[in-house]
């Protein structure tokens, strides 16, 4: 049965492009094929017909697929990303994130595997749509602490310093607010921040969770708004009261 959601593929090996445009085909997506980063930019921006999922290479001829990923960010926050790569140090899987990657595989991957991460992305990223059409007139901009976000402009100052974040670190930052003061366990935050299944075993969220108190925490090592709470989850405190507050840090 046709999925009907578009998928643009950036790999520059041909025989690999070929072979997931094969065996996404097969699953019933719609699949265009570019070699480098001009071209996937350019029907990124131009194209009539909408993108949906963007599987990208990162070692693309002359412009990386990192900034292949940072310049789609610049003009579309939305589109989710899954990043291919036979690179498999922490940093560039962190540079991945960093340049707004939803997503890592690492190559060569297990093709099942491969499959459920792009239907996932797709079903979360469908549900985030009809979830934001559905609270479009809900939190928009939120304070706590120092800080001032914007959820709409995605402009964000702590003190008097400007802050730039990731499209992931925005969303779990406005899950977070969402569901101020309730303890979430790692596997919703999996399921409803990365669009991963909750089984999955990955150190994204305290990865990502350390990266907000380092924005956001006047302390990071003392937090007192994004909160560990030891076999259960994370809570987020946006007017921690006395040192109660600070339990399970």
């Amino acid at each position: 049965m046709p999925n009907n959601e578009h998928i643009l593929v950036v790999e520059d090996e041909e025989h690999l492009a070929t072979g997931i445009k094969y065996n996404l085909v097969a699953e019933g997506y719609r699949v265009t094929t570019v070699g480098d980063g001009p071209s996937a930019l350019k029907i990124l921006q131009d194209s009539a017909e909408p993108v949906d999922l963007v599987i990208l290479d990162l070692m693309l001829p002359g412009m990386s697929g990192y900034a292949v990923c940072e310049s789609l960010r610049s003009f579309d926050m939305d589109t989710p990303v899954l990043i291919l790569t036979a690179r498999t140090l922490t940093e560039d899987r962190t540079r991945g994130f960093d340049a707004g990657a939803n997503q890592y595989l690492t190559k060569p991957f297990d093709l099942d595997e491969f499959l459920s991460r792009v239907k996932n992305l797709l079903t979360f990223h469908n549900r985030q749509q009809r979830q934001q059409r559905r609270q479009s007139g809900g939190i928009s901009a939120f304070e706590f602490g120092e800080a001032k976000v914007n959820f709409e402009t995605f402009e964000v100052t702590v003190g008097d310093e400007s802050v730039r974040l990731t499209q992931l670190e925005m969303t779990l930052l406005r899950y977070f607010v969402e569901n101020e003061g309730r303890v979430i366990p790692r596997r919703e935050l999996l399921e409803n921040v990365w669009g991963m299944p909750g089984t999955l075993n990955t150190r994204a969220p305290d990865q990502f969770i350390r990266r907000l108190r380092k924005t956001f925490e006047p302390d990071p090592a003392q937090p007192r708004h994004f909160l560990t709470i030891r076999d259960a989850g994370y809570r987020f405190v946006a007017k921690p009261e006395g040192d109660d507050e600070t339990e399970g840090r």
